[in-house]
């Protein structure tokens, strides 16, 4: 079957949450571990129907949040999947309390209930209708976000597509690009500020009803994370200032000698080449032949993959339209099969979804058959290990997508996974200064923005009154849909990062390990899986400060003649 061709039904939630009631009952009165782990498997078919039915809707209302039917789909969800949740909290519940969990533990292992201890924490009856509200928020941001409509170079643009104007070789469009983003965040900032003060103060209601101080413990446990908090946090952002921040400065000075400019302005910093950044050579057909191309010659379960993605048409590429912005990968469960979205523009990034969202579905795809839905991804931080080293196993094959522009890709990613360090690490920041004052106004949030952005990442200078003033974080998606997850990119690039270290010195030892760790998918924690890896943490002081001397290394001894 094609993608186009899986069948959406919209669940009877009601009439699940009863059939599952009854389980439950059963779980608890249950003689033997054979009863329960029937009711095992009975339950998760109904809850990778459940999840199968609202990964479709949501897709199709991503592709185009103009189709009528699966907006009002989405709202179904948004307003019952909190209700159901209920259902579902007290189903883990008896799991937990069961009289034979020592015996479940051994079938289902130990992480599942150590997963399932802290789940129980974020969620009560209290909060359905908190959580409804959540939904809905976000639902408008991502709505709102996809409204753009920005007239330029004689076209309507969304966000996406003004991203090639943002990266142009002309300083004049880039400025005038960058002002016309920076209009449409101005002309909706009441609206972005009401949707994320609201989110705030939602999210601080759950986190007090749960007997939270504040939202940051709580924000912690949804992301499921169990082996470090914010105190290692904060720790691993201070490594990034002390031991990131010298070398991306180096970057930008070597940047600006490149392009001629005394004073690089925030629209300068995605410029890295006088000639025009690395683009990729073909539109997104040639682009996917490529893909198929580098799969094949990577391994024999990547070229498996590949095919599996290409045949079901489970890549959504092109940028039109009222689709929504950015780039995701999801999981459809009763087909078995990974989707990646994305929004083509003509740009180098292009070939980093073909790469690292591809990273993402190669891994679930390795952990397809997985019994256990909680098992099929770990969490975020580990999640991203898998995209952001994809992105450095194709390195050798890049010469597909970018022919004579090679040389520049290969520095410009390499340094971009620095450079992108500190942004990650403000991200973060701002969220926990947020959340730990939720008192804070619309205009002191803000103010706060542009505070730390000095802080982590000085280099960014703006000639615009508005993006002045502290709005860039409004076009960060994260911020408002995924709470605390925005450090985890960082955590995983530094762990990427020492699989571009590793690879250069042993191919085959590389990739075996790269292996072994999707298959492993969610079967343990982030620390769990880094020690299984054998990657060295990136919390412990040191990690960072080591991976940034090596990398140094290379950048230095990279012909900067070739840089053009």
């Amino acid at each position: 079957m094609k993608f186009n061709e899986y069948i959406y039904t919209r669940p009877n939630l009601e009439t699940i949450s009863k059939e599952v009631t009854c389980y439950i009952d059963q779980i608890n009165n249950a003689n033997s571990i054979d009863e329960i782990l029937d009711i095992v498997k009975k339950v998760t078919t109904i809850t990778k129907n459940i999840d199968t039915m609202a990964t479709l809707c949501s897709i199709r209302n991503s592709v185009d949040t103009t189709n009528e039917f699966y907006e009002k789909e989405q709202e179904y969800f948004d307003n019952n999947l909190p209700i159901y949740s209920e259902v579902s909290n007290n189903y883990l519940i008896a799991l937990y309390n069961s009289k034979f969990k020592k015996e479940l533990e051994k079938h289902l292992g130990e992480y599942l209930f150590k997963k399932i201890e802290v789940e129980l924490k974020t969620f009560s009856p209290e909060i359905i209708s908190d959580l409804q509200e959540e939904n809905k928020l976000c639902t408008e941001y991502s709505k709102l976000a996809a409204s753009a409509k920005i007239p330029y170079d004689g076209k309507i643009n969304n966000l996406p597509q003004m991203t090639p104007y943002l990266n142009s070789k002309d300083r004049k469009i880039r400025k005038e690009a960058n002002d016309l983003v920076a209009g449409f965040l101005d002309e909706k900032s009441s609206q972005f500020d009401d949707i994320y003060d609201k989110l705030v103060k939602v999210r601080t209601k759950m986190a007090k009803k749960l007997g939270f101080e504040n939202y940051c413990e709580l924000g912690y446990y949804r992301l499921g994370r169990t082996d470090y908090d914010k105190h290692m946090v904060a720790n691993y952002r201070n490594q990034i200032k002390k031991y990131v921040l010298p070398l991306v400065n180096k970057i930008y000075q070597a940047q600006a000698k490149r392009l001629n400019i005394d004073e690089m302005k925030n629209y300068d910093l995605n410029l890295s080449f006088l000639s025009g950044n690395p683009t990729p050579k073909g539109n997104r057909e040639w682009m996917v032949e490529n893909a198929i191309k580098m799969y094949h010659q990577m391994s024999k379960e990547t070229g498996e993959f590949i095919d599996f993605m290409t045949e079901h048409e489970l890549l959504d590429l092109d940028s039109k339209p009222g689709k929504r912005p950015g780039g995701y990968c999801t999981f459809i469960a009763n087909y078995n099969s990974p989707f990646i979205f994305a929004n083509f523009n003509g740009t180098s990034g292009d070939v980093d979804v073909l790469t690292h969202e591809a990273g993402h579905a190669f891994q679930v795809y390795c952990c397809r058959d997985f019994e256990l839905l909680e098992y099929m991804w770990p969490t975020y931080e580990a999640c991203e290990i898998h995209s952001m080293s994809m992105e450095f196993f194709a390195r050798p094959y890049i010469e597909l997508f970018f022919k004579e522009d090679t040389d520049k890709y290969l520095y410009s990613h390499l340094t971009g996974t620095v450079t992108f360090l500190p942004y990650g690490a403000c991200v973060d920041a701002f969220q926990h200064e947020v959340y730990e004052h939720p008192e804070m106004s619309k205009e002191e949030r803000v103010a706060m923005w542009r505070k730390l952005e000095k802080e982590y990442t000085p280099f960014k200078e703006y000639d615009n009154d508005v993006l002045n003033r502290g709005t860039w974080w409004y076009r960060q998606s994260h911020i408002f849909t995924s709470p605390f997850y925005y450090i985890d990119y960082t955590l995983a690039q530094v762990c990427a990062q020492q699989f571009f270290i590793l690879d250069n010195e042993d191919h085959e030892n590389a990739w075996k390990k790269y292996y072994e760790l999707c298959c492993l998918g969610g079967s343990k924690s982030f620390l769990g899986l880094l020690e299984e890896a054998k990657l060295e943490n990136p919390f412990v002081e040191g990690t960072v400060r080591k991976i940034m001397d090596k990398l140094s290394e290379w950048i230095d001894d990279f012909d900067q003649s070739k840089l053009k």
